[in-house]
């Protein structure tokens, strides 16, 4: 996630926060797929100025997707969900209707992965 990114109104930086918050949850986990099996990580910038705080999730072979407009502290609990769907998914690939609700409106990006060309999947 960017560690870049500033909250329009209040100014705050708060990747860094939220990186802390989603390892300590993913690794919380029962499913050992989400809780051993994500890097959370913070990089400078995702390009996802306009829509602070950007999160993407990225894994060999799967799609990529991108987030943008995250709350660090309202949408954890959403991105917790996802990874769990995202961990269950062969190619990554799913509908705006399978992403948790809190998530709705905020998918800036997904990338097919290596192996799925454009317009293969959903």
């Amino acid at each position: 996630m960017c560690t870049l990114c500033r909250d329009h109104v209040t100014g705050v930086r708060s990747g860094n926060d939220l990186c802390t918050d989603l390892r300590s949850r993913l690794s919380a986990q029962h499913e050992p797929a989400v809780a051993s099996g994500f890097a959370v990580e913070g990089v400078a910038c995702m390009a996802g100025c306009s829509r602070p705080l950007t999160v993407a999730f990225q894994a060999q072979g799967k799609a990529a997707y991108l987030f943008g407009s995250i709350d660090a502290r309202a949408d954890v609990g959403d991105l917790v969900r996802f990874a769990k769907l995202y961990a269950s998914l062969a190619d990554g690939s799913c509908s705006s209707g399978q992403r948790p609700a809190g998530l709705a409106g905020k998918t800036l990006a997904r990338i097919p992965g290596s192996g799925n060309p454009a317009g293969s999947s959903r």
